[in-house]
């Protein structure tokens, strides 16, 4: 997991963005190699690049997670068995094949 934590006017690495990396790290098993991808725009996966420490219209802390600006951020489809567990969309099963009917229709 490679990202980069940044305030918002980029100035320093904030505490709270960092504590958000540490979080997802170890949402990740603590494993620093394992892949954080982004659902976000279903049904696709992103990978992201930047967390981003912000202030919002309340004076609140806020994070935000990036994506990269290179062609090949967005990685493909989400897998079927993430989109169900978000529920967009049902669980697929394999649709029951008919009989196949002789040549000839009868």
């Amino acid at each position: 997991m490679r990202l980069s934590a940044v305030s918002a006017n980029g100035t320093h690495a904030p505490t709270c963005a960092f504590r958000v990396l540490g979080r997802l790290r170890h949402l990740a098993g603590g494993e620093r190699s394992t892949p954080l991808r982004l659902a976000v725009n279903s049904p696709m996966v992103h990978r992201p690049e930047q967390v981003i420490q912000a202030t919002d219209v309340n004076g609140q802390h806020v994070v935000h997670l990036a994506e990269g600006r290179d062609a090949d951020t967005q990685l493909g489809r989400l897998p079927p068995e993430v989109a169900v567990a978000l529920a967009w969309q049902g669980p697929v099963q394999a649709s029951l094949r008919r009989p196949c009917r002789p040549v000839g229709g009868k």
